[in-house]
């Protein structure tokens, strides 16, 4: 599956998932636009990109801030014309309960990030899209499907609601020959919940996979990559699960 000449953005880019597809696409020999907050880690998986011979635009920016999505389009357009591929990648965890007082608080960090930041970058790059006849990746979770969770009323929340607008701007975007699906993984093996200051999350929520173990980022990649491609020409609107079997347990 070759992208070569294809523009594809990628937002939280700097590690974990968002770095697996940004390599992943690099490797198909994709124009690779990677966003993140971290320059250290982006200036990494730049270097990866670079090694496959792909050299990346590496934008620093805090998608959770509404001035930034359209900086980042502009920067894009600015140096290839055109965006063909929008994959919405960043995402934060915090532990919310709502017996906490703080609760607001992180419910509104979450959101703003798991889904305001989506849309507004959506927003910002439709009419590209349009104009490409391209299309967009939405990386959500089994949390948004998955009944109840103690103390992910918040993320789980801002997953679902993610997973209906895919299902919404596919309907919407379907006219303009702009397709539109989201994954929805299970535990992957990457450090955000040791971000959010629960290092065992990964470990305890492995136990509950019907295959054993969690997912590796790579694989979350090569869906994406499928996707994308024209293999993947009659699939929009569609969530798709990668969770090792979380859901049938």
């Amino acid at each position: 599956m070759s992208f070569s000449d294809k523009v594809v953005l990628i937002t939280g880019a700097s590690r974990g998932i968002g770095a697996a597809i940004a390599i992943e696409f690099a490797k198909e020999g994709a124009n690779v636009v990677i966003v993140g907050r971290n320059q250290s880690k982006l200036d990494k998986v730049g270097n990866e990109c670079l090694k496959l011979g792909s050299k990346p635009l590496v934008i620093r920016a805090d998608v959770s801030k509404d001035v930034e999505p359209k900086e980042i389009v502009k920067k894009t357009i600015d140096a290839y014309g055109k965006i063909d591929v929008l994959i919405n990648n960043a995402g934060i965890y915090k532990p919310a309960s709502i017996l906490k007082a703080d609760y607001l608080t992180c419910f509104d960090d979450i959101m703003k990030t798991n889904i305001r930041a989506v849309v507004n970058l959506t927003n910002v790059a439709a009419p590209h899209l349009v104009e490409s006849k391209g299309n967009i990746i939405n990386i959500s979770s089994i949390a948004g499907i998955k009944v109840a969770i103690p103390g992910f009323s918040s993320y789980s929340m801002s997953k679902a609601a993610l997973d209906h607008f895919t299902r919404s701007i596919a309907l919407e975007l379907s006219p303009y020959g702009v397709r539109v699906n989201a994954i929805n993984p299970g535990p992957v093996m990457t450090d955000i919940f040791d971000t959010a200051g629960l290092p065992n999350a990964i470990e305890s929520l492995s136990k509950g996979t019907a295959l054993g173990g969690a997912s590796e980022p790579q694989e979350i990649a090569d869906l994406a990559v499928f996707l994308a491609s024209d293999k993947a020409r009659s699939v929009t609107g569609s969530l798709y699960i990668i969770d090792r079997g979380v859901l049938v347990k």
